[in-house]
C-alpha cells in the first residue's frame, strides 16, 4: 500500500523510514550524502508519478494518439518520460546487479527529453558512488510506497530534503548545524521581517 505524506499513521513515518534504508548504505556513502542519493531518486520517483497521471488523463480523454508527444506534458508542466525514464522500469529491474547504471540512465534520458533539466540532475552519480545493489533495491522498494502525489498541497521533495538536513545536523553536531536552520526558526524570522497581523516588541526602542 503506497504510503501517503500526509496519512496519519505515517506523520514522519515515510521519512524516517527513508533515513533508516539510506543509514544501510553507510560505509560507502557519508550520511552528508544520503540527501542526494534520496532526492535524486525521489525526483525521479514525483517526476514519474506526475507523468503516470497525465498519461491516464489523455486516456480519460480519448487523446491515445498522443501518448508519446512531448507537447502534451510540457503543457501540462509535467516531464516527458520515455520508458526507461519511468518508475515502474526503475522498480522492475531494482534487483539486477546494474541497477545504478539503470537509474543514471534514467535522469540522464529525463533530463535529455526535458530542457528545462538541462544540467539540472547528477551525471552517472549513482554508477560512481559504487552502491550495494541489494541496497540499493531496498531504498527503491522503501521510495515504490511512497504517493507523491496524493496531495497537491505537499511538497514531498522539500519535506524530504529540509528532514535529512536537519538529521544530518543532529548527527554531525555544530559541524552540520552550521547547513541547517530549522523551519521554525525561519518562519519566525520571515514573520519578524514582514508581520501582517500583530504586533513585535522591541526592547532597544526607548522612544
Amino acid at each position: 500500500m503506497a504510503i501517503t505524506p500526509t496519512s496519519k499513521q505515517s506523520g514522519k513515518g515515510f521519512e524516517e523510514s527513508l533515513w533508516d534504508t539510506a543509514n544501510k548504505l553507510r560505509g560507502t556513502v557519508e550520511s552528508s550524502e544520503y540527501k542526494h542519493v534520496i532526492l535524486s531518486l525521489i525526483f525521479l520517483k514525483f517526476a514519474s508519478d506526475k507523468f503516470a497521471d497525465r498519461e491516464q488523463e489523455l486516456i480519460d480523454e480519448g487523446k491515445e494518439a498522443y501518448l508519446d508527444m512531448v507537447e502534451f506534458y510540457t503543457m501540462k508542466n509535467v516531464f516527458y518520460l520515455p520508458e526507461q525514464a519511468r518508475w515502474i522500469y526503475i522498480q522492475t529491474y531494482a534487483k539486477q546487479p546494474d541497477i545504478a547504471l539503470k537509474v543514471d540512465t534514467a535522469l540522464a534520458t529525463l533530463e535529455k527529453h526535458n530542457k528545462a533539466l538541462r544540467g539540472a540532475l547528477p551525471d552517472n552519480y549513482f554508477s560512481r558512488l559504487g552502491l550495494d545493489p541489494s541496497k540499493l533495491a531496498a531504498l527503491i522498494d522503501t521510495i515504490s510506497n511512497i504517493d507523491t502525489t496524493h496531495d497537491k498541497e505537499n511538497d514531498v521533495v522539500g519535506r524530504v530534503y529540509e528532514y535529512f538536513l536537519g538529521k544530518f545536523a543532529a548527527a554531525e553536531g555544530k559541524l552540520g548545524g552550521e547547513f541547517y536552520t530549522p523551519k521554525c526558526v525561519v518562519n519566525l524570522m520571515a514573520e519578524m521581517i514582514e508581520p501582517y497581523k500583530g504586533k513585535i516588541y522591541d526592547g532597544c526602542d526607548r522612544k
